[in-house]
């Protein structure tokens, strides 16, 4: 299933760049202004200027633009013609947003604003405060682009929106949108309900992006229909491909809702064809050629996305091949070039052109070689260093999928030259960087691609924020997109480090680089998974908290590659050693998805004999190397710590078996998605309260019945005499506003909740059932526990019992260690898969009793709890079957084990 979702994710979109080079919704007349500016018949030295940059604009050579301006500018500051530098500073800001440069844009724009503001005209502060927030959606920002336009992010993803957005009376008064009201600017309404929408689409509320779009559509006038269609077509698009996921999340589930998101996302992709098509012709009425080509390009990626049939696909391309040739030069001429040019076959598509080698081009060799040649040609002729270096990257990519390396290194090195300019453009830096060091390695140069890569990695963590804060497209394809160069990089290292004539201090070099690399990434999974940048901020940064690393902790990553695994054990005395798992992923992903299968069905169908023999099987391949050669027991090792990798997640270690014995019966085990996001203090738990959250009632949650567990409200009263200064909130008083008003007024080092739970492959569909046929989505989860009463770590452990997560994907474990690390909690305790109640209450209960006795840890609590279980045949209170792994195996300690 995981592999479907994978290809279900490369099916989704080409990386193209001239879509991402422009502003996402043009709205407003981008005609550079000069008419204010000439005064007299003849034209003073600033005017002459003015009218020169606009010459140079409408060509496409924005550089000499904008230095003919920047002139003229000085000129109307010494003149004090307040007037005249008011539209040059709006010239500006268009031309610095065209070359890339966003930060001098945002700052040009602030100026034209304030003069705006200084001489009251509504209209053009209204005007351009939307020209501003489209800079903001270009960067990949468009909560501060909402903020700008109307002020007030609205609601939930999910969450109905108002029926009459138009009004919008919760608006800023010196919002972008309030002002055009009250200037009575028509097109200036359009263009701030336009850049709404393409805000709120972003920001992935795509209900309120399309309604907003929708009220934009009333009210465009004449010119501007097209480009509401074609960005309407973008919102349906975004939309169907949630409805898509969210049926691959209802699969993996069990939730009977797979035909009806199913329909809704094909209902989707009809709209947004619809859209398309009307956007082209009436764009082609208009006689508007880089409408057309927009919408063309659109088309393509649609028909990536459905597989269409070829033949509508070759139509679109022909038709953007034609159109391109009567283009003015221009830098988004440049982009539809490149993009042309790294087409693959609409049946073979790949989800990174500029990073990976399709398997077959929709244009021969020769004609992609001619247009990436033309993009070259173009680029130089505007004198634009950016638009030069995708062009030169380009060619530098298509010559390195061709296995010429000297002229793709060559052409490589000059779009990092390129990008490496004044323009600070590191979005492509990267690009190129890591392209270098891909050649580098195919040429087996391993020193050489090592260091370029790490130049990659360092540029991209600089911008990874923004990139996975930006349009949810993105989001969604980080895998593919970015996650190579992480796996790549940590490949390339741990080969050095295999090399036997390497130096011991260089090899544990290379040994740590390498899992931080991989630290790295699964920091940046946790941000991909919740959309923002709030997970490291709560957490210790330290990238070595010696004080988890106690003298009897061992702690083993996991790092998949595409044709072996890599296990890393790292000792307390700094010892770190390496054994590889010699199979292709998919086996090893098949093989470990059946041992899980086999454990979640053990309490039904599946006999002891064969799990053992399953997790026996496992165990010689994971971990009876590391454990013999290394000597665990010699060195006294007692916990065993995973920061585990991809589909690693979803098994529970604590049930492999050595033939004798289970891996918990010999060490306490926890697990964690990083040692950096793992916090190091304790507190004194005999005198601690808990907060109890629980549902003891059959309920109802879309349109799903959630049976009654008999267990609970044993577990609440337990857990309540356990720690008797508690607050228990359940049934109808656990809602999220009870839950918000109890962590304000009072701190609780120990959350427990007993209900149903869901975690799913994207947060929107992981939530916690609360009572009154009501959930608590993970994000309002995290809200709410942001506002803890004692500060984000004055949490020691959140407890969630009776949940499940979405079988068989592996980001769904995210959302178990996630929602308590995202925030600052310490610790959390869950299952992997829904587990009987009457065997939960039982290994709850010996977990509290374990965890309130001084000087246990919580890994070693949980581990003697799970023993209980294993020993229910010798225990006369517990059922014989208990002893089966179904029943103590999935819970999962996640975070501080201490």
């Amino acid at each position: 299933m995981l592999n479907q979702y994978r290809r279900y994710i490369q099916r989704r979109s080409l990386g193209f760049l001239f879509l991402c080079s422009l502003t996402f919704c043009l709205w407003l007349n981008h005609a550079v202004l000069i008419g204010e500016v000439v005064r007299a018949q003849t034209p003073d030295a600033g005017q002459l200027l003015v009218q020169q940059g606009v010459e140079n604009y409408q060509v496409g050579r924005l550089q000499s633009a904008i230095k003919d301006w920047e002139q003229a500018l000085t000129i109307y500051k010494d003149t004090h013609d307040r007037a005249s530098e008011a539209v040059v500073l709006e010239n500006l800001a268009r031309a610095y947003q065209q070359v890339g440069q966003m930060d001098k844009s945002i700052a040009y724009w602030d100026k034209a604003i304030a003069h705006y503001r200084q001489v009251g005209d509504v209209q053009q502060v209204g005007r351009m405060l939307i020209e501003q927030s489209q800079v903001y959606n270009s960067l990949g920002q468009p909560r501060k682009a909402i903020a700008l336009l109307c002020g007030v992010l609205q609601g939930e993803p999910q969450e109905e929106p108002s029926k009459e957005v138009e009004k919008n009376s919760d608006c800023r008064q010196e919002s972008a949108l309030l002002l055009t009201r009250f200037s009575k600017d028509r097109t200036g309404e359009a263009g701030a309900l336009g850049s709404l929408g393409e805000a709120y689409r972003l920001v992935g509320y795509y209900d309120r992006s399309i309604q907003y779009l929708e009220s934009a559509e009333k009210i465009a006038p004449k010119g501007f229909d097209f480009l509401v269609l074609n960005s309407l077509g973008n919102a349906y698009v975004s939309r169907a491909e949630l409805w898509n996921l969210r049926a691959e999340s209802a699969k993996q589930s069990s939730v009977q809702k797979v035909d009806e998101f199913q329909q809704k996302s094909k209902s989707d992709y009809q709209k947004a064809l619809n859209k398309f098509q009307s956007s082209f012709e009436k764009a082609g009425s208009q006689d508007n050629q880089v409408a057309q080509i927009r919408v063309l390009m659109n088309l393509i990626q649609f028909y990536y996305r459905t597989q269409a049939e070829p033949t509508q696909f070759n139509k679109a391309v022909e038709k953007a091949l034609a159109l391109r040739e009567k283009l003015p030069d221009s830098t988004s001429k440049v982009y539809i070039t490149v993009d042309l040019a790294n087409l693959p076959v609409v049946t073979k598509p790949v989800s990174s052109p500029l990073t990976q080698c399709p398997l077959q081009r929709q244009l021969s060799d020769e004609q992609a070689s001619a247009l990436l040649q033309d993009a070259v040609k173009v680029a130089d002729n505007i004198q634009d260093s950016r638009s030069l270096s995708f062009a030169n990257g380009a060619r530098g990519h298509f010559y390195e999928c061709r296995q010429q390396y000297e002229p793709a290194l060559e052409l490589t090195r000059k779009a990092l030259w390129q990008a490496d300019q004044k323009l600070k453009a590191k979005d492509s830096l990267y690009l190129w960087q890591w392209q270098v060091g891909r050649i580098f390695n195919k040429q087996n140069k391993k020193s050489e691609a090592v260091t370029a890569y790490q130049e990659a990695y360092s540029t991209l963590e600089e911008i990874r924020s923004d990139l996975l804060e930006a349009d949810r497209d993105l989001q969604f394809d980080f895998r593919d997109v970015v996650e190579p160069l992480y796996r790549e990089l940590a490949q390339l290292r741990l080969e050095i480090a295999e090399i036997s004539s390497i130096e011991p201090e260089n090899r544990n070099e290379q040994l740590k680089t390498a899992l931080e690399t991989i630290d790295s990434l699964k920091l940046a999974e946790l941000q991909n998974y919740f959309g923002n940048d709030c997970v490291i901020s709560a957490i210790n940064n330290s990238k070595n908290p010696k004080e988890l690393l106690q003298k009897n902790t061992a702690v083993l990553s996991s790092i998949i590659f595409d044709n072996r695994t890599a296990i890393v054990l790292n000792l307390p005395n700094g010892t770190q050693q390496v054994e590889w798992i010699n199979e292709k992923r998919e086996d090893l992903e098949k093989e470990i998805q059946n041992f899980s299968q086999f454990l979640r069905d053990g309490d039904k169908t599946i006999s002891d004999d064969n799990i053992k023999q399953a997790s026996q099987k496992l165990y010689s391949k994971i971990f009876q190397k590391i454990e013999n050669k290394a000597n665990l027991a010699a060195e006294n090792i007692k916990t065993l710590v995973f920061i585990q990798d991809g589909f690693f997640r979803s098994i529970p270690m604590a049930a492999l078996y050595d033939g004798k014995q289970y891996l918990i019966e010999k060490y306490a085990i926890a697990t964690t998605p990083s040692l950096r996001l793992t916090a190091s203090q304790q507190l004194n738990r005999q005198h601690s309260r808990a907060l109890i959250l629980g549902v003891t009632t059959k309920v109802k949650v879309d349109e799903i019945d959630y049976p009654i567990l008999p267990k609970v409200s044993s577990e609440i009263k337990n857990v309540q005499q356990l720690f008797p200064n508690s607050k228990v909130l359940v049934n109808s008083s656990f809602n999220r506003n009870n839950l918000g008003k109890e962590l304000k007024k009072t701190a609780y080092p120990i959350i427990h909740i007993a209900t149903h739970a869901q975690f799913g492959i994207i947060a929107e569909d992981t939530f916690l059932v609360a009572g009154d046929n009501d959930k608590l989505t993970i994000k309002e989860l995290e809200n709410t526990l942001r506002q803890v009463n004692g500060g984000l770590n004055s949490v020691e452990l959140l407890t969630l019992t009776a949940c499940q997560t979405a079988v068989g994907d592996d980001r769904a474990t995210l959302g178990l260690a996630g929602v308590a690390l995202q925030v600052g909690v310490k610790s959390a305790l869950a299952t992997l898969w829904s587990v009987n109640d009457d065997s939960t209450f039982h290994l709850i209960s010996a977990f509290y009793d374990n965890f309130r006795k001084s000087g246990v840890s919580k890994a070693e609590a949980l581990r003697q709890a799970q023993l209980k279980l294993i020993n229910a045949k010798k225990i006369d209170s517990l059922n014989d079957q208990y002893d089966n792994p179904a029943y103590w195996a999935p819970f999962i300690l996640s975070g501080n084990w201490l």
